[in-house]
């Protein structure tokens, strides 16, 4: 088991995260709520539930170290064929989903926990409803305890906003997308992009428009930049090593890109 999970100190966590103290708690107005506060006063996971149960085109989740279902919305739980929310709770998504539509949320679940890395907008399969896949984007973010260690993920699947079927998106593209993230470092262009997704580039142009608004230059340029504001935030490693690990030539070649999507530089970001 990795060091920095203690599946034992989860349910402690959770239980008093998502504890309902609704009948039971007043207003308090002597204090205004501003960002100190709300860092002293974390959101329940039983508010965000009830947050997320008002957006039907999303799933929302919240899983504990060993990627069970510790919260749910209820379109989670519809999409599923549950009858309630409840009936996912305690369970991983392979034993309410089968196939690799619940095989795949489980190693997913497991890479993030083991290696604190979040999965951010990837394209996947998912339940629109019983019986029914779709497109979809989704995002799971490790939850760290204080002293580091990851206790959990919480995330969300949104569908693709636009009207698609499941067999006008290529597998294959799915798979050049998760070649491309897996591995930064490496060259990826717009016509190595189409050629690993069997499209024309203007088939590409035109798809990676619809599901993410970005053409494939745009988008390319994106999931690297994303990712290194996420190295500049999460680790010590210099601005060279980040540049060339998310595939940017060098270091000013980052630097100008970073700059122009963020309005300062790589340095600058990590210094806020």
């Amino acid at each position: 088991m990795d060091d920095r999970r203690r599946p034992d100190s989860t349910e402690r966590h959770f239980k008093l995260l998502g504890e309902k103290r609704h009948s039971s708690m007043k207003p308090r107005t002597s204090t205004p709520l501003n960002s100190r506060s709300m860092v002293a006063s974390p959101v329940s996971v039983a508010l965000l539930e009830q947050l997320f149960d008002q957006v039907p085109d999303v799933t929302f989740f919240v899983k504990d170290a060993e990627g069970r279902y510790l919260a749910v919305n209820d379109s989670l739980a519809t999409r599923h064929g549950l009858k309630n929310k409840s009936q996912a709770i305690g369970k991983l998504p392979s034993d309410i989903c089968p196939g690799d539509l619940g095989r795949i949320p489980v190693e997913q679940d497991a890479n993030v926990i083991r290696t604190g890395r979040p999965l951010l907008n990837h394209l996947e399969l998912h339940w629109y409803q019983p019986h029914r896949a779709g497109w979809c984007l989704t995002t799971k973010l490790p939850i760290v305890q204080a002293d580091g260690i990851i206790i959990g993920v919480i995330g969300i699947s949104r569908d693709v906003r636009v009207p698609i079927e499941p067999d006008e998106i290529p597998a294959d593209f799915a798979a050049a997308i998760q070649e491309m993230e897996d591995d930064l470092s490496e060259s990826m262009t717009p016509a190595d992009l189409a050629r690993k997704s069997g499209l024309t580039p203007q088939r590409l142009a035109r798809l990676t428009k619809r599901l993410f608004g970005l053409t494939p230059s745009h988008f390319i340029t994106k999931s690297r930049l994303t990712a290194a504001a996420r190295m500049l935030r999460e680790t010590s490693q210099s601005v060279s090593d980040i540049a060339l690990a998310c595939g940017f030539y060098d270091h000013s070649a980052f630097t100008r890109a970073f700059r122009a999507a963020a309005g300062v530089t790589p340095t600058e970001f990590r210094g806020r």
